[in-house]
């Protein structure tokens, strides 16, 4: 991709259902848990650019000695650092002691049967420690210690906030993650309370009444309570002090969880070639968790996947398919491909057939599956091409003639070439975007001067800079006679709210080349109109609130928002004309059937907040505000 995109985290939990000393007699180290945390974690490192945590809790430890353990970083090389952190405590021990799973989980933190780790990148605001997962709300009461990390963004952060002030909470701060944290903790407040006022009349100590506790509180009615209210995508996971821990996954299933369970380990990821890799299991024993459900697994090993709140229809997030999420997922990588070939006909219309004078490539990295699905279909149309060209000539074919068709072949290159990530501290502007231009490089040689169409195919277009800036630049050093960049995700008109960082209206090429349109055409006034929707809305319940920014787009053609895009892409002074082709949403929802949360493309948000989020995102547009339409 072009342009990174700083989206949702990633999450892993593992829970070891074994005392220790098993893992160190089977596996040979009774730091099992921790090393496949940390497994599970670096392969998904692409959900996480700006810090790490992880968490543990020890089960059946003795009132006074430290059961929980917690550890952070936001190092540069934040993972590394993370669990160099947790191994120095081990510093210096004998083998005989690291050998003893007993005397460790005794004597020393992290040595627990319960792990959570969080891969965070930051969307919005500072990206100090204090800002990674996993969150820790602190008790005196073993069952009202509550640790909580998750890949979530809620629309409502303001109606959920006032409810805890309602209830006489006093937060420290106004935010979805603190906000949720205290939400879930207060509702594990009063169920714990609940479950010791129905069992104190009967005679039982407060000991025993503890015990009773670990049995029979209800994960799922305390879930079903605390998250009545949330609007937005999520997957969060919790550990409660006495061992019962929890993964929620919202009701329209935006955000991707994944589990698998055996008689040793329960373990949940964001992605699941994560666990397969790690735990060298098949597809087939990955299980999706389902949407609007929660997996619970008790504090004696009790598994169970049960419903929390009324599902929605499936809108799991698109983009997981195109970008986020690592492509060695057997469907993802499918679909990446068929997205790529999806885009064959308007293409070679593009370049009217001209295979003899057309190179194909693509922008480094992740738009390489889609390429060689472009590919694919491009060979398989050339092919079609030759085999009706040698039928129509029939018997008067001679043998150099059908030697010339069967050697034509799409011409596929590595043009572009990503160069190590720079950092610049000039402070001019010229001499920074220079600098910003060379981030790529082409190679030379291969493109014949003033006659080659160069096809350069990128996963998404978002806000064009670094197309303008340093792509089409450098590609035009190339001298062809034209440039076509290909999308294989169609125009990103609309922002996010469920974990992406796109929150802004200015930032969108594609709602840049909007605004031009309807001031070239005479349609200006359309705009304020907009405006004026939006704040009839804006105080509107949420469930009542439509987006009013989807009408301004039906005034023009798809296409024509394309062409307009390539104008504004394309940089002053270079020679080659500049097309932009996009994939278009019906292409996307056949490519990806089952991941059809697609509004940052349709404007169909799959909750009510969607809508109030995007009219808020217009109204700071036309106000001149440069913040994001929601907390």
């Amino acid at each position: 991709m072009s342009e990174q995109i700083k989206h949702e985290c990633g999450i892993a939990m593992i829970r070891l259902l074994k005392p220790l000393d098993y893992y160190q007699k089977k596996y040979g180290t009774a730091f099992y848990g921790i090393n496949q945390l940390q497994l599970l974690m670096q392969k998904q490192r692409n959900r996480g650019q700006d810090g790490a945590g992880m968490a543990t809790i020890k089960l059946d430890v003795e009132p006074g000695k430290k059961y929980i353990s917690r550890k952070r970083s936001v190092a540069s090389n934040y993972l590394d650092d993370l669990f160099k952190q947790i191994h120095l405590h081990f510093q210096g021990l004998s083998q005989d002691q690291l050998s003893d799973a007993t005397w460790l989980k005794d004597n020393k933190p992290y040595m627990g049967e319960l792990l959570l780790g969080h891969l965070r990148y930051g969307t919005h605001g500072d990206n100090s420690v204090e800002t990674c997962h996993p969150f820790l709300r602190q008790n005196n009461w073993v069952t009202r210690n509550l640790i909580l990390a998750g890949n979530f963004n809620l629309t409502n952060v303001d109606e959920l906030f006032q409810e805890l002030v309602d209830l006489g909470q006093y937060p420290k701060e106004k935010s979805d993650t603190v906000t949720v944290l205290e939400k879930i903790g207060h509702f594990l407040d009063d169920e714990v309370q609940r479950l010791h006022t129905w069992y104190k009349p009967d005679g039982y100590s407060n000991r025993e009444i503890n015990e009773l506790i670990y049995e029979n509180l209800d994960i799922q009615r305390l879930l079903r309570r605390a998250s009545k209210k949330f609007d937005g995508g999520f997957v969060m996971a919790g550990l409660i002090g006495h061992g019962d821990a929890f993964v929620l996954r919202d009701p329209a299933g935006i955000r991707p969880a994944f589990y698998y369970q055996d008689d040793e380990v329960v373990v949940v990821a964001s992605e699941r070639p994560a666990i397969q890799t790690v735990f060298n299991k098949h597809v087939s024993e990955v299980k999706e968790l389902q949407r609007g459900h929660a997996l619970i697994v008790k504090k004696d090993g009790r598994i169970s996947e049960v419903p929390y709140i009324d599902q929605l229809e499936r809108r799991a997030c698109s983009f997981e398919r195109i970008y986020f999420s690592r492509g060695n997922d057997r469907n993802i990588y499918l679909e990446r491909k068929q997205l790529g070939r999806q885009l064959t006909d308007a293409v070679l219309e593009e370049v009217d057939y001209d295979f003899r004078h057309s190179v194909f490539s693509f922008v480094p990295n992740t738009a390489e599956t889609a390429f060689y699905g472009l590919m694919e279909g491009l060979t398989d149309r050339l092919d079609e091409i030759k085999r009706d060209k040698i039928l129509k000539k029939g018997a008067e074919l001679k043998p150099g003639k059908l030697e010339k068709i069967l050697s034509l072949k799409p011409r596929m290159e590595k043009l572009i070439v990503k160069d190590a990530k720079q950092r610049t501290f000039i402070a001019d502007t010229r001499s920074r975007e220079a600098m910003v231009a060379h981030v790529y490089d082409v190679t030379y040689g291969i493109v014949e001067n003033d006659k080659d169409t160069l096809v350069l195919l990128d996963d998404s277009i978002v806000r064009g800079t670094t197309l303008k800036d340093s792509i089409i630049q450098i590609a035009s050093r190339l001298r062809p006679k034209k440039i076509v960049i290909v999308s294989s995700a169609p125009q990103i008109r609309y922002p996010d709210c469920y974990g992406i960082d796109m929150s802004k209206m200015k930032e969108f090429v594609a709602f840049r080349a909007l605004v031009e349109l309807l001031k070239e055409n005479g349609k200006e006034h359309l705009l304020q109109e907009a405006y004026e929707r939006c704040k009839a809305q804006e105080h509107l319940p949420k469930e009542e609130i439509t987006n009013e920014v989807r009408s301004l787009y039906d005034e023009f053609p798809y296409e024509a928002v394309s062409d307009k895009i390539a104008e504004i892409v394309t940089p002053k002074g270079i020679q080659p004309k500049v097309k932009v082709i996009y994939q278009t949403i019906e292409g996307l929802r056949e490519a990806c059937p089952e991941n059809n949360g697609d509004w940052y493309f349709s404007g169909e948000y799959p909750t009510p907040g969607g809508n109030k989020v995007v009219n808020r995102a217009f109204i700071n547009f036309m106000e001149g505000r440069d913040e994001r339409g929601y907390l």
